[in-house]
């Protein structure tokens, strides 16, 4: 009788409150390094919308696939790239988290309501090898725990 408990509370904490996330990649590093693991938080904004610094779990397509960045912009704000700095309303963003800085350049654009603007902390390279853009608010799922 425990084991079925301990089994359907773990069940429901570990996949409706505090999934677990493999990070596969390193387009958040120095921050999240590729390889690691993190428990995300689903409840995070149930009662609060994100904000601008918060790092999201993102589901991109079905319930596997799942990508980690940093909110830069909010919805119904201007963003652009210009020389690997990002300027929010034409005023530059302060970025200490980013360690590794390109030379992105990107035309300015007014970010949709009911979206965020997400990209990782690791800008190294060229922009098209990064995922990166709006994303709706509805595939926001989580937050990570640590």
């Amino acid at each position: 009788m425990r084991i079925a408990i301990v089994a359907a509370v773990s069940f429901l904490v570990f996949h409706y409150l505090t999934p677990p996330f493999c990070i596969d990649g390193e387009s958040m590093a120095p921050t999240y390094r590729s390889g690691g693991l993190t428990l995300g938080w689903q409840p995070a904004y149930t009662f609060a919308e994100p904000r601008r610094g918060d790092i999201v779990i993102i589901r991109m397509a079905g319930d596997r696939v799942t990508l980690l960045k940093r909110i830069v912009a909010l919805p119904g704000e201007e963003i652009e790239f210009r020389n690997g700095k990002v300027f929010i309303d034409g005023r530059k963003l302060e970025e200490p988290y980013v360690k590794k800085k390109g030379d992105w350049n990107l035309e300015s654009r007014t970010v949709e309501e009911g979206h965020y603007y997400v990209i990782g902390d690791n800008r190294s390279g060229r922009m098209e090898e990064h995922v990166f853009g709006q994303v709706e608010r509805s595939r926001i799922i989580a937050t990570p725990l640590w």
